[in-house]
C-alpha cells in the first residue's frame, strides 16, 4: 500500500469516518433552552414563514446552507463509480466550502434510475438549501440537469465542472497572458476537449473577449460543417479551415487541455507561436508534463490542475468565494456577470504583493506576480472579502437593473 494510500485511507477513517459532522449553533443545557428549540417554541418561527417564506432566510439556516448534490457518474477523474463512492468527494467538497467561505453543506448523494428522477429528487429538496452545488455528474446530461434545474428553482444552481473550472481558467488566463506579452482578444486559442468543462470555459472566455477560439474533441475540430455537432456545442465551432489538432496549433497562443493525459506531443509546442501558454489540466496526469515542455519550449508558460506544479488551476480558488457572493447579495442565480467579476477579481489579487501569511502557509520566502505565479493561493486571507465582494456586487447589480 502506497504512503499516500496509507495517509488518505488513515485521515478518513479516524479518529471518527467521514469529514463531517453537524454541531448546533444554539444552546440546549436547560428546560428553558430545550423549549425555546423545540416544542412549543419552535412554532413560533414555523407561523412566521408559513404567513411569509422569506422569513425561512431570517430564522433558520438555509441563507447560509448549500447542497452539494452527484449522481455519481464523473467523479474525479475515476469515473462513474456511483453515487456512495462519490461521498468522500462530497464531504471534500463541504469541508472547503466551511474552511475558506464559512458555508454549511450538506452532501447529498443520489441513485436515480433516471434523469427526470435526479431533477425531481433536486427540485423537491430545495426548499432546505440557499443554493446547490452539482458536482461529477457526467456529460452530457450534466447540462440538461443544470438547465432545467435553473429554470425551476429560484435558488443559485451552478455546475462546478463546468463553470468553476471555467471562472479559474479565465482569471488565470488573463495573468498568463499579461506575463507573456499579450491580449486576450488577439490570442488564437486552441481547446483539446469540448465536453462539460471545455465548453464552460471556451464560452466564458468569449465572454470574456476572446475571439480566436478553435474546440477539438475525439472526432476533429468543431467545425460548423460537422453533422454531430449538438446544442451544447453547436456555437463554438469554427469555420476556419483546419480540421486537426495539429493543423489548429500552427501559430497558437494558447493551449487549454481538458482532455487526457500524454494527449498532447511535444513536437506540437514546437509549431506554437512564440511565448505559448499551455494549460494542460487533465487529472491527475496532465496532457504533458511541464518538465517534459520546458524542455521543448524555454519561452513557455505552464499551469496544470496538479498541486505539486507551479500554477495550479484549482476551483477551490472560486466556488466558495462565488456562493458566498451569491449567497450574501440574496441572487437567485450564479450569472456569467458574476463568474467574469470572481474571474477578475482573483486575476487582480495574484498581481498584487502576496501576504506573509501566505508565505509561511506554502513554507516560501518569496513569492511573486510571474510565469510560476498567475493565480492566488488557496490560503490566500484576501480571498474572501475581494472575490465574494465583487460577486456579490454584480449580483445586486443585475438586480438593480432587473427591477
Amino acid at each position: 500500500m502506497s504512503d499516500l494510500k496509507t495517509r488518505a485511507l488513515h485521515y478518513h477513517q479516524f479518529p471518527k469516518p467521514g469529514k463531517l459532522s453537524v454541531e448546533s449553533s444554539k444552546p440546549c443545557a436547560t428546560q428553558a433552552d430545550l423549549s425555546l428549540a423545540y416544542t412549543p417554541g419552535v412554532a413560533e418561527p414555523v407561523r412566521e414563514i408559513n404567513r411569509d417564506p422569506e422569513n425561512a432566510y431570517k430564522y433558520t439556516n438555509k441563507g447560509n446552507l448549500v447542497a452539494v448534490i452527484t449522481d455519481g457518474t464523473a467523479v474525479l477523474g475515476l469515473g462513474n463509480m456511483g453515487a456512495l463512492a462519490s461521498k468522500p468527494v462530497m464531504e471534500g467538497k463541504a469541508v472547503l466550502f466551511k474552511r475558506f467561505a464559512n458555508i454549511d453543506v450538506f452532501d447529498i448523494e443520489v441513485t436515480a434510475p433516471s434523469i427526470e428522477a435526479f431533477i425531481e429528487t433536486v427540485v423537491n429538496i430545495a426548499p432546505t438549501f440557499g443554493g446547490i452545488n452539482l458536482e461529477d455528474i457526467a456529460a452530457p446530461h450534466c447540462f440538461r440537469i443544470e438547465k432545467e434545474l435553473r429554470e425551476r428553482l429560484d435558488i443559485p444552481v451552478f455546475h462546478d465542472d463546468q463553470h468553476g473550472t471555467a471562472v479559474i481558467v479565465g482569471a488565470a488566463l488573463l495573468n498568463a497572458l499579461a506575463v507573456q506579452g499579450k491580449k486576450l482578444a488577439d490570442a488564437k486559442i486552441v481547446f483539446l476537449g469540448a465536453g462539460a468543462a471545455g465548453c464552460a470555459c471556451a464560452r466564458l472566455l468569449k465572454v470574456m473577449g476572446a475571439q480566436h477560439l478553435v474546440m477539438v474533441d475525439k472526432s476533429g475540430v468543431l467545425k460548423t460543417s460537422r453533422p454531430d455537432l449538438h446544442d451544447m456545442n453547436r456555437d463554438l465551432a469554427t469555420s476556419r479551415d483546419v480540421n486537426t489538432l495539429a493543423e489548429a496549433m500552427v501559430d497558437a497562443d494558447v493551449f487549454i487541455g481538458v482532455s487526457a493525459a500524454n494527449a498532447l506531443s511535444p513536437e506540437l509546442l514546437k509549431v506554437m507561436a512564440a511565448k505559448p501558454v499551455v494549460f494542460a489540466l487533465a487529472n491527475p496526469d496532465p496532457e504533458i508534463l511541464p518538465s517534459l515542455a520546458h524542455a521543448v519550449r524555454d519561452d513557455i508558460l505552464m499551469a496544470t490542475g496538479r498541486s505539486d506544479f507551479p500554477n495550479q488551476v484549482n476551483n477551490a480558488l472560486c466556488f466558495p468565494y462565488l456562493f458566498r457572493g451569491a449567497l450574501d447579495a440574496r441572487a437567485k442565480q450564479i450569472t456569467t456577470a458574476m463568474q467574469v467579476a470572481a474571474a477578475e477579481a482573483l486575476a487582480e489579487i495574484a498581481r498584487e504583493p502576496v501576504p506573509q501569511e501566505v508565505l509561511d502557509a506554502y513554507q516560501l520566502t518569496e513569492l511573486s506576480f510571474g510565469k510560476e505565479y498567475i493565480i492566488p493561493k488557496p490560503f490566500d486571507p484576501r480571498l474572501m472579502a475581494r472575490v465574494s465582494g465583487r460577486v456579490a456586487d454584480a449580483a445586486r447589480a443585475e438586480a438593480a437593473l432587473d427591477q
